[in-house]
């Protein structure tokens, strides 16, 4: 299966929605600190409903303790600064989605840390901004999972 790391994620609703997505898609969820937010939030809880004891969560004091305990996998920046879709991706088991905070994205050093291949966008329209985080870590979930051939789905 992949991972998803939220990168210091700073709206509540959004990480309860993503803990949903985690818990229906059988990925583990990372959140890199500091958070916006206190997961004991009822925001979060609202969002995530009962799903919050079925989703793997683990927090990372910052992004060089993630990067350690995640050392020889393969991290994909999901960035609206990148040029390669998403569908472009070839995904393994073990990969790890990562997205930036709702107001900023990633930091340009993290996603130039990454080889062009591992940075990924979802297509939109020109004058388009940005998706609401939670849509586009589905957007792109599924399409892992898709590529992983829906492992565990029913």
């Amino acid at each position: 299966m992949f991972d998803i790391a939220l990168y210091e994620p700073e709206i509540a609703p959004n990480t309860g929605n993503i803990i949903r997505l985690c818990a229906n898609t059988g990925a583990k969820l990372h959140l890199i600190e500091p958070l916006g937010f206190d997961l004991e939030e009822k925001k979060v809880r609202r969002a995530g409903l009962d799903y919050h004891d079925l989703a793997l969560v683990t927090r990372h004091k910052s992004y060089e303790d993630f990067l350690n305990a995640m050392a020889g996998r393969r991290i994909f920046a999901c960035t609206t600064k990148a040029t390669g879709f998403h569908t472009d991706a070839v995904f393994k088991k073990g990969d790890i989605l990562m997205f930036g905070p709702e107001t900023r994205g990633l930091p340009a050093s993290i996603i130039e840390s990454l080889p062009a291949e591992q940075r990924l966008r979802i297509p939109m329209q020109k004058t388009s901004r940005s998706l609401n985080l939670s849509n586009a870590a589905a957007i792109i979930a599924y399409e892992a999972w898709r590529q992983l051939g829906f492992e565990g789905a029913v």
